[in-house]
């Protein structure tokens, strides 16, 4: 027996069977004489609306897919110096169609800019009766402008981190490293995919989808959406750790190590508190541009001194378990236990794939990034040619760094760089572009904390009002103190890279994204003949739930769940290896032929400074 879902009542998370009280008729309403079918809120507060159902998800998305489908004809059009249009304008030509086409579409254009500028003042929650439903998506979206081009740009510096190219070869050699990071990388794209089809199934202009926990919600449900949030935050949190890790130990080298190292954390900890008072990321846009070119500077800089110049020894000797110089020797397969840096045996190859995972992440932001384009459905161009520039760029990096110095291919790579002043001077960029990566994820990582775990669960003001400015005032301090503690309680670089991309950065950029899509084809395939969402009544219609509804889901689509599903448990078991190996190398690091640097100690992981008062 049928069961329908009427507007505002709560839904069962998931794909659990509809029951009463879902079978009462939707509630209705008047307008200028009119009986009409409630309407739900629409735009930003409805989006973690958890009374909406799935199929309503899924039926306003395709409706939005189709008009953005119209809407980029339009806009080729209408733009012939875009890539598109350059193509639609050989088209015309050469057919001699499409030319009353283009008259049309310009008069739709400027209409709609008309309209969205009426609207734009009205706000995108509001709901103003003297506005048609087709003039609030407009309005809607009107922010959402930017191109797959402008992607391919997000994420290559979201994602592009070469550092630790070396370091992954210098553990496995030449062979399993390229093989590595081709198989990541094809992962990586292939996870990208996966939330770039959820978010075409999901995102619409009324439940817009501006986080990756968003999906989450929409497919298992709200306790999901809060676990995803907290792991995003927990992560961000420990990325901070890591980078209060890795500039210290570029401040202590500029410093000639002649000051304490936990004086050095304490010190990049204030600077980090005193960027606390910038909310929001417009103030941090320039420096998020300045760091892609200073970042190139740093990578000529290294390549020239690999080139001509040996490693600077003393810093491998004392932050890996490399104690004795050796003549530099490279190696097609695994290199012996004498020549790994974190870890011996097994582990090393999990351990390089920690460093490698965590070079690849990014996803965390492809829904947020989603979330700004105009046509999403040109997303899968900026991803793979973003993907394939950032995996080439790998590959090239780590291969020619580790032909030049062999073994002493360290993660940190910009502190083994000789001569004096070129360190010094790849150095400062470094350091430069590490603040800005510390007050960008920084502003991220507290503001999700904030808006999903303070606001959301322990209902603290919003963060635009005077008691949330004072307690996002009150409360970053606090998250640099603790980023403080884990960072000079594990004063190695390696082995904290390691542990996030392990037990989280693999998560977010391969288990989570496949998971996620797993679920949607699942419980799309799943529906039944008379099943769906009503949009004229406002009722959702299910005729059963359960387990045997995910099982008839599965089976109606094996080849593609199946393969899914096996991607997913390959990519958990991943995780528990990486995890695993990373703890193993901390432990090998810190024993007694490990690095000189101990927890909340002076002895920086780069020279002997046992001797500092």
């Amino acid at each position: 027996m049928s069961t329908v879902v009427p507007l505002g009542f709560p839904h069962p998370s998931a794909i659990e069977p509809l029951g009463a009280p879902y079978g009462e008729k939707a509630e209705h309403v008047v307008t200028d004489g009119i009986p009409q079918i409630r309407q739900r809120v629409w735009g930003l507060a409805a989006r973690t609306d958890a009374t909406v159902t799935f199929e309503e998800f899924i039926y306003w998305a395709k409706e939005e897919r189709l008009i953005e489908e119209e809407e980029n004809k339009r806009y080729i059009q209408k733009n012939p110096n875009t890539v598109g249009g350059r193509v639609s304008g050989l088209v015309r030509k050469i057919t001699g169609k499409g030319t009353k086409e283009l008259r049309e579409s310009n008069a739709n254009s400027e209409k709609e800019e008309a309209v969205a500028a009426q609207t734009a003042a009205h706000g995108r929650n509001s709901v103003d009766m003297t506005v048609t439903n087709e003039e609030w998506r407009i309005a809607a979206r009107a922010l959402r402008t930017s191109s797959w081009g402008t992607i391919f740009y997000l994420i290559t510096t979201d994602i592009l981190g070469w550092s630790g190219a070396p370091f992954v070869f210098a553990s496995v050699g030449y062979g399993a490293g390229v093989a590595l990071y081709v198989i990541f990388g094809l992962a990586a794209a292939f996870a990208g995919y996966n939330l770039w089809r959820v978010f075409l199934a999901l995102d619409s202009s009324r439940f817009p989808m501006l986080s990756f926990g968003d999906p989450f919600l929409r497919i298992y449900g709200k306790k999901s959406r809060h676990f995803i949030n907290f792991g995003q935050s927990l992560q961000q949190f420990l990325t901070v750790a890591v980078l209060i890790n890795g500039q210290s130990l570029v401040l202590a080298q500029l410093a000639s190590s002649k000051i304490c190292y936990s004086a050095v954390m304490i010190i990049i900890m204030i600077i980090g508190m005193i960027s606390g008072s910038l909310r929001a990321l417009q103030h941090l846009g320039w420096m998020c541009n300045l760091s892609v070119w200073l970042n190139v500077v740093s990578f000529i800089i290294i390549l020239v001194s690999c080139t001509h110049y040996e490693p600077l020894y003393e810093v491998i000797f004392n932050s890996t378990l490399i104690k004795t110089l050796e003549p530099i020797v490279t190696f097609a397969g695994q290199p012996p236990a004498q020549y790994q840096q974190q870890v011996v045996g097994f582990a090393s190859q999990f351990g390089a794939i920690n460093v490698m995972v965590y070079a690849y992440s990014g996803a965390l932001l492809f829904v947020a990034f989603l979330a700004e384009m105009r046509h999403p459905m040109d997303f899968w161009k900026g991803l793979f040619i973003a993907q394939l520039f950032i995996g080439v760029v790998y590959i090239f990096f780590g291969v020619f760094v580790y032909s030049q110095w062999g073994q002493y291919s360290a993660s940190n790579i910009g502190n083994v760089v000789n001569p004096l002043r070129l360190q010094q001077a790849g150095n400062v960029l470094g350091l430069l572009t590490g603040f800005f990566a510390i007050f960008l994820y920084f502003n991220i990582g507290m503001k999700t904390v904030y808006l999903e775990v303070f606001q959301e669960i322990l209902h603290f003001p919003p963060i635009t009002s005077k008691k949330g400015r004072f307690l996002w005032w009150g409360l970053g301090p606090m998250y640099w103190i603790i980023a403080f503690i884990v960072a000079a309680a594990v004063p190695n670089l390696n082995g904290l890279v390691g542990f996030v991309g392990g037990l989280f950065s693999l998560n977010f950029t391969y288990s989570f994204p496949a998971i996620l899509y797993f679920g949607y084809i699942v419980q799309e395939a799943a529906a039944l003949p008379g099943e769906g969402f009503d949009p004229v009544t406002g009722v959702t219609t299910r005729h059963d739930g359960g387990t045997k509804r995910w099982i008839r889901g599965f089976l109606k689509r094996p080849l593609l769940a199946g393969a899914t599903f096996i991607y997913i448990l390959m990519a958990l078991a991943t995780s528990g290896m990486g995890t695993w190996a990373a703890v193993e190398g901390l432990i090998s690091i810190f024993g007694p032929t490990g690095t000189i640097a101990t927890s909340f100690g002076c002895s920086t992981p780069l020279f002997d400074s046992t001797a500092i008062k």
